[in-house]
């Protein structure tokens, strides 16, 4: 993690906007999902394993992440501070839908959407398997603290891990990641907007819609394609329009070319 030099407008936004309660931008993308399902088609055959479109959409969301380095940042103290990484954190269900628990899956921007369903399965037993000890322990603490106590813990927890990166109240550095993700059309949503949890520090949240057979027009004809919508939820004070819309750009592009997330460059 290293610093630097912070424009004008970064200055500003800093100061003018407290983190996960205001300054924030939001931006929605539908996608036709034909290749992306094609490609899942394929790799499950071959691999035998529940690979979904949260998983090409983390892996996509990972080289983006590479290719547009101004988002890989944190706001501490005032100061904006770079990331190095591009590990993305992917919301699983833990205990039949009543509650949810991050996944952290490190550089996502290197990986296959197959590992990337590896990671998360693994990361997801664990935690099923109450044998996360980071979750585990935060958990508890949560659990036995008194409500008044949780809020000062929180923000104190803000500033360690989620701005520092050092593992605090059971909770490891960057808890997050850089990015997280969550596959809402699990739920039957189309698309939601996620709201961001402050103490993370997090830049940038991704929630991926179901994917529904639609009309489009495709070379001047209306044809019915499946259609997967995304909804990005970003921290104004590090992410800009132009850096949403080159993520945008990028992640669509891979989502209709899905084969090129199974070479490494």
């Amino acid at each position: 993690m290293s610093k630097r030099r912070t424009p004008t407008r970064r200055k500003i936004a800093v100061a003018s906007w407290r983190p996960s309660r205001d300054g924030r931008i939001y931006t929605r993308m539908e996608v036709d999902a034909t290749a992306a399902l094609a490609y899942l088609d394929r790799v499950r055959s071959e691999s035998g394993e529940r690979v979904t479109i949260t998983h090409v959409v983390g892996a996509a969301l990972g080289r983006a992440l590479r290719q547009v380095p101004e988002i890989r940042a944190r706001i501490v103290m005032g100061q904006l501070l770079d990331l190095d990484t591009c590990d993305i954190g992917f919301a699983v269900d833990i205990e039949g839908g009543s509650d949810l628990a991050p996944v952290k899956v490190l550089g996502a921007d290197r990986l296959s959407p197959l590992e990337v369903a590896r990671a998360v399965s693994s990361g997801a037993e664990q935690l099923r398997a109450h044998q996360d000890v980071a979750y585990r322990r935060s958990s508890g603490i949560v659990r036995l603290a008194p409500s008044w106590a949780v809020r000062p813990a929180l923000a104190l927890a803000s500033v360690v891990a989620g701005g520092l990166g050092r593992p605090f109240l059971g909770q490891p550095g960057f808890p997050l990641g850089t990015a997280f993700v969550s596959n809402v059309g699990s739920l039957g949503l189309d698309e939601a907007f996620l709201a961001p949890l402050p103490f993370a520090r997090t830049p940038l949240y991704l929630a991926v819609g179901a994917i529904r057979e639609r009309a489009v027009v495709v070379d001047g004809e209306v044809v019915v394609r499946p259609i997967v919508v995304l909804v990005a939820t970003a921290d104004h004070r590090i992410v800009d329009g132009a850096h949403a819309g080159q993520m945008a750009g990028i992640v669509r592009d891979l989502l209709l070319h899905p084969e090129q997330l199974d070479t490494i460059s």
